[in-house]
């Protein structure tokens, strides 16, 4: 399940994208426009800069933007950044894991395919296409 973290995340991305600026957007202009608390997103902003998805400056003028263009934008790497991975089953979410079933395992493959699935939506939008 993809968390409120994921989601307001996507929704700052996005509102940050239809304001098609040069300039920083102040956080409390998007948290008014999202409804969402300038507390909580300031949270979620730090992991964007800190993941080099969006900048920030800080002072008279300050605020965030994106470093990219929306189309360059996947809506997967937001979510991976905000979520962490996106797999369905503990065996898969970390590759290093030595699970004792793993060659036993009649739905490994169901997982595999499901989670090469999920990956793909999400990797084949762009914040251009939700604009």
């Amino acid at each position: 399940m993809i968390s409120t973290r994921g989601r307001y995340a996507l929704r700052v991305m996005l509102d940050l994208a239809e304001q098609n600026s040069d300039s920083y957007i102040p956080l409390k202009d998007i948290a008014e426009r999202q409804g969402i608390s300038k507390k909580y997103l300031e949270i979620i902003v730090k992991e964007l800069v800190n993941g080099g998805l969006l900048t920030g400056a800080s002072g008279k003028g300050g605020g965030y933007k994106l470093c990219r263009k929306p189309k360059q934008y996947k809506v997967g790497e937001i979510l991976e950044l905000m979520e962490g991975t996106l797999s369905s089953v503990a065996c898969l979410e970390d590759p290093d894991y030595e699970c004792p079933r793993r060659d036993a395992c009649q739905t490994l493959p169901m997982w595999t395919e499901f989670d090469q699935m999920v990956h793909d939506f999400f990797y084949s939008r762009t914040l251009k296409d939700l604009m």
